[in-house]
């Protein structure tokens, strides 16, 4: 009895490490990004941009409900990621309404924050970097000059 059990134990561990955990992670890290988009709203933003430019400003309303349809569908998708993390496929779920990575708008590419952490300008005290990327609609940075 004991040698099965120890016998079923060596087997389980030998089955953990041939698989490792590389699946299981991106699976969590994936949903727990896409959840993240409750804060970011980066597809409301990208679509009443989108919504803008090529339909002029009248129909920014109508990129509003599409963008946020496309916010609940990844936030809905990140939910399930997260609950089913352990469980097999760990592929991104296949859609034609929403990539599997999150989206920015075209105006707007994520950066270092303007941290003296990333990089110090002793005679400013700041450098370059975002001032405020999680804040919607901010723009403003500071661009180090030569």
């Amino acid at each position: 009895m004991r040698k099965s059990i120890a016998l079923f134990g060596a087997a389980a561990a030998v089955v953990l490490l041939a698989t490792g955990c590389a699946g299981p992670e991106k699976k969590l890290g994936r949903g727990l990004n896409n959840i993240g988009e409750v804060v970011r709203m980066g597809d409301m933003r990208r679509s009443v941009e989108q919504a803008g430019v090529f339909g002029g400003p009248s129909s920014r309303a109508g990129g509003f409900f599409t963008g946020f349809n496309k916010s609940m569908a990844r936030i809905g998708i990140g939910v399930y990621e997260v609950v089913t993390f352990p469980i097999p496929s760990y592929d991104p779920m296949a859609t034609n309404y929403i990539t599997p990575h999150p989206v920015w708008p075209d105006s707007y590419t994520p950066g270092l924050p303007a941290d003296p952490l990333y990089e110090t300008d002793t005679s400013l005290g700041f450098s370059g970097g975002d001032i405020a990327p999680i804040v919607p609609g901010s723009r403003f940075a500071i661009f180090r000059t030569p």
